[in-house]
């Protein structure tokens, strides 16, 4: 018995001086270092005012695809996982027409040439008439479509998720080319759709490379690496370029995990400059500033013209941020407790914050006609006005 008092003893001396240098309060710290930061209060400096709501169906829930409503000709369209695509009226959010659909729709939807498509889990692909919402053509590519589809110039572009861009007839639904790019073994889930240009399809790759294709048939132009996918584990070397790149003229943004953001001119390739800040999410342009939130939860002001970074917003650490939209003089982006912040252009300061539900928010916002949508992964659907 008193050799077992000894060793409970000694035990519990040395639990105390563990405490002494610190073992508890150190994991305390890291536990603390890595939980999402707590919202800052703040004094208002705008006004926001909820438009309408609405349901899109059963949203993405833990599905990690991005769902995101688009807008088109004073129209929001919105997909959900089940429920089908529905269409709504920009300023007033009425319903104008709902297609159901049993499949379990992931990508999308896109809109433009007069249609909305999405894309399925299964990779199935859906033509819907924008104006009736009645089915016009379907298609299949080889894997899930999680990213929005994109049309232009006669053409429907189809991202899937194994890193394969298809082409469609817009008309008929008859694929015209396909183009590859082999992915790295571990990749950041999600991505987004490429970008047109006159002539030119850029497709941001999970590789960190942007890539420039031509419309016609889909004949590689220029392969540029945003960002170096080095580092010593396959963690390290994720160097994904999920978000849609914004063209502006002949300037092309594109934003990697990496953190690493570049201005390219599109036409021949060539960096204009770069950026150790980025992520993985949209980022979003504004008259001389380009947004851009970071693995890590910041948010970063850039300068369009230079790439040197204006201001910084740290108070979103870890709290999911996605991809930015620009809503008047402020950036916006959601969390995954479904607030949305709206930071001042100049600055980066917080000027209103708002929620729009319960759920998170994972697909960048959209703007149109002064009204910005969000979707959450519950599928609903709010607008929002600067007062």
């Amino acid at each position: 018995m008193f050799v077992v008092l000894a060793c409970v003893s000694a035990l519990a001396g040395c639990s105390t001086i563990r405490g002494w240098f610190g073992g508890d309060g150190e994991k305390a710290a890291e536990k603390r270092a890595s939980e999402p930061a707590e919202l800052v209060e703040f004094t208002p400096s705008a006004s926001v005012s909820r438009v309408w709501s609405a349901s899109a169906g059963k949203g993405e829930d833990h599905l990690g695809v991005r769902q995101a409503p688009v807008i088109a000709d004073g129209r929001v369209y919105a997909a959900a996982v089940e429920g089908g695509v529905r269409a709504f009226d920009l300023q007033t959010g009425d319903q104008v027409w709902r297609h159901e659909s049993d499949l379990r729709l992931s990508g999308g939807p896109g809109a433009g040439e007069g249609l909305v498509v999405v894309g399925s889990l299964k990779g199935e692909v859906i033509a819907l008439d924008a104006a009736t919402g009645a089915e016009r053509w379907q298609a299949q590519v080889p894997n899930e479509v999680i990213a929005p589809p994109v049309m232009g110039q006669g053409l429907v572009f189809v991202r899937s998720n194994d890193g394969r861009v298809t082409a469609f007839d817009a008309a008929s639904g008859e694929r015209r080319w396909f183009w590859t790019k082999e992915l790295p073994s571990l990749t950041v889930r999600g991505n987004d759709g490429p970008v047109l240009g006159p002539g030119f399809v850029f497709v941001g790759n999970d590789d960190g490379t942007l890539a420039a294709l031509a419309i016609a048939d889909g004949r590689p132009i220029w392969d540029l690496p945003v960002a170096q996918p080095d580092g010593r584990t396959e963690l390290d070397r994720m160097a994904d370029i999920d978000g849609t790149p914004v063209l502006d003229g002949t300037v092309l943004y594109a934003s990697s995990y990496k953190q690493a953001t570049m201005a390219i001119d599109a036409p021949s390739g060539r960096p204009i400059w770069g950026s150790e800040h980025g992520g993985s999410g949209r980022p979003g342009l504004a008259t001389d500033k380009l947004v851009v939130s970071d693995r890590n939860g910041s948010v970063w002001g850039l300068d369009r013209s230079s790439g040197t970074a204006s201001w910084q917003q740290p108070a979103l650490a870890r709290r999911n941020a996605g991809g930015v939209a620009i809503h008047g003089d402020y950036a916006v982006v959601g969390d995954f407790e479904g607030y949305l912040h709206w930071m001042r252009l100049d600055n980066g300061e917080f000027a209103v914050r708002e929620r729009a539900g319960r759920a998170a928010i994972k697909g960048a916002p959209v703007v149109a006609d002064g009204i910005l949508v969000v979707q959450n992964v519950d599928g609903d659907l709010t607008a929002w006005r600067i007062q």
